[in-house]
């Protein structure tokens, strides 16, 4: 009796290109061992292309005799659940194609075969007993003030077994690590450590990729300061890791633990609303002092930001004092001082900045001119709005001593001062600070972001952790005209979840995120977009001019819509789901 021949293997790749959108299906030669997530190489359009096998013998599979083969296998890749997750992230943020999120769950180099096992079983103490609590209920949120250590949360999770942490910053995954491995466990710092984490070790830990790193029967996933902004990625598509954590605890049948010293209203949604924090002497001793300076009885016009009470911690030279301001430049917002009209661009009619040449330019159209005003012709002007530029130089006279000017994002530190002054940056390249002065809350609070308020306390946060607890000495010094905001309360109390009730009532009156779905869409093709858009049922479109709002009642809904409109032919879209700075 004759057999028929088996039929070949075929896997559907999603290429490693650029740009494409497309999967395509190759055949598998014999002998060539391949699954879901295997890296690969094969024929495409005349050259040999790297990309990840997605399936294997689809349904809708070509015909195999038409069909070219598989040129070859270059690595081990994303498993297959990980996979499937990132069809999961393609419509949730509505990204075309699969290769962002696979890359991220990608080795950054080629790994043909796993290292054995690390796992220790090793039952770590001692453990944070709220944080095992909530792990025990199924997960949560855990507030901390930001002071506290959050070890005892990492080895809570990992006592219930093999356990993925992702933090906002890969210098905060080393240090975490360094102490867990001190504590016995072995640990894998993604994505460096790729191999190892695939192998299986007792804590697999890195930044926002880590999210989508290997995890071999993960039993607790962990999210730290799930507030932080950095967890959220800039580029489209703008999937954030907390998300992607929570859907993979929930495939995985996982609890998934949140900490943050200030939960956002979304993150809390994504636990059910499940929080447990610290007793409230506990939390108060975590936080600095705080020192709210009311100016709503100064007049902008008169006054400057280098305040009676900020030049008494400037004039102590036994305190190292950082000031965050973040306006870059010398001015952003001038008036003239004869006729107080605000200094507009001659073309556009746009707010001009004084830049360090000592002309007015402006950042809408680029013109530039003297400092005249239009209005009436005089030369001089009120600054009500300077950069750091210009306070490096006021706060250097009314201190005494030298103050260095920190911006941008080099990563290194600064040389040694005792005064600095910066936008945010500051915060993350200062190792220390007495004292952390934050020059102008208010054009934070009342930024034009839906988001305002939790990225101030954010900023809070990251001050007091730069000066520690009051019990250390630790200052923050708030300049407002808004001292009863509830962002400046909460500081000022130790109690950020005051923040919570409020932000939920606007975002509920609004329909913002959690409690809606939110795109932003610019760029060429947007306008035909935004078009093919305001025809699909349960979607609406607001903006214009190359700038638009999309929104629905859920993520996947708004997801799905966006993926199904065609893109025009040579546009240059940007889709930002739930966008971070809007």
């Amino acid at each position: 009796m004759v057999t028929a021949p088996a039929m070949p293997t075929v896997a559907r790749v999603s290429p490693d290109v650029t740009g494409l959108d497309k999967e395509f299906d190759y055949v598998v030669p014999a002998g060539l061992d391949v699954a879901v997530g295997t890296k690969v190489r094969v024929p495409l359009h005349g050259r040999r292309v790297g990309g990840w096998v997605v399936a294997l013998d689809p349904p809708d599979a070509v015909a195999g005799e038409r069909l070219r083969e598989l040129v070859a296998v270059t690595s081990l890749g994303p498993a297959p659940e990980l996979v499937d997750l990132a069809r999961w992230a393609a419509e949730r943020w509505a990204a075309t194609r699969l290769r962002p999120f696979l890359v991220a769950a990608s080795p950054p180099t080629r790994v043909t075969a796993l290292p054995p096992t690390l796992r220790t079983g090793r039952v770590p103490a001692p453990v944070h007993e709220d944080a095992a609590a909530l792990l025990a209920a199924g997960g949560g949120m855990l507030r901390l003030p930001p002071s506290a250590d959050v070890g005892p949360v990492l080895l809570a999770a990992a006592a219930r077994g093999p356990v993925l942490v992702v933090v906002p910053a890969v210098e905060r995954a080393r240090l975490e690590a360094a102490r867990l491995r001190r504590a016995g466990l072995s640990v894998a710092v993604v994505p460096g450590d790729w191999a190892l984490a695939a192998g299986g070790v007792d804590v697999v830990i890195g930044a926002r990729a880590a999210a989508w790193a290997p995890c071999p029967d993960v039993a607790a996933i962990v999210v730290v300061d799930e507030h932080d902004e950095a967890l959220q990625e800039e580029r489209s598509p703008t999937w954030h890791a907390r998300d992607v954590a929570a859907e993979r605890a929930r495939r995985a049948g996982v609890p998934l633990l949140l900490v943050s010293p200030c939960p956002s209203v979304c993150g809390l949604h994504v636990v059910g609303d499940r929080l447990r924090r610290p007793a409230i002497d506990d939390e108060r001793a975590g936080w600095p002092l705080v020192e709210v300076v009311d100016r709503s009885r100064d007049e902008p016009w008169k006054t400057s930001l280098v305040t009676s009470a900020l030049i008494t911690h400037l004039r102590d030279h036994a305190r190292t004092v950082v000031c965050v301001h973040n306006t870059p430049g010398r001015a952003r917002i001038l008036a003239c001082r004869s006729c107080r009209t605000l200094a507009r661009c001659a073309v556009c009619e746009a707010a001009v900045a004084l830049t360090d040449d000592e002309t007015l330019s402006c950042r809408r159209c680029g013109a530039g001119r003297p400092v005249v005003c239009l209005h009436c012709g005089a030369g001089a002007f009120a600054n009500l709005r300077p950069g750091v530029t210009r306070l490096r130089e006021e706060l250097e006279a009314a201190a005494g001593r030298p103050v260095l000017a920190v911006t941008g994002p080099d990563p290194a530190p600064p040389r040694p001062a005792g005064v600095y002054v910066g936008t945010e940056a500051v915060l993350h390249r200062v190792p220390r600070a007495d004292v952390v002065a934050f020059l102008d809350l208010d054009a934070e609070l009342l930024a034009p972001r839906y988001r305002a308020a939790e990225q101030a306390m954010a900023l809070l946060v990251r001050g007091a952790r730069l000066v520690g607890p009051r019990t250390a000495g630790g200052r923050l010094l708030v300049q407002t005209f808004l001292p009863h905001h509830e962002v400046v309360r909460a500081a000022l109390l130790a109690d950020p979840g005051r923040l919570v009730a409020p932000e939920r009532e606007r975002r509920r009156a609004l329909g913002l995120p959690p409690y809606a779905a939110l795109a932003a869409i610019s760029g060429s093709g947007s306008e035909e977009v935004a078009a093919a858009l305001r025809h699909v049922a349960g979607v609406q479109v607001g903006g214009g001019q190359g700038s638009y709002t999309v929104r629905a009642a859920d993520w996947l809904t708004l997801g799905r819509a966006i993926r199904a409109v065609p893109r025009p032919r040579g546009s240059r879209l940007r889709v930002e789901v739930d966008p971070p700075r809007r």
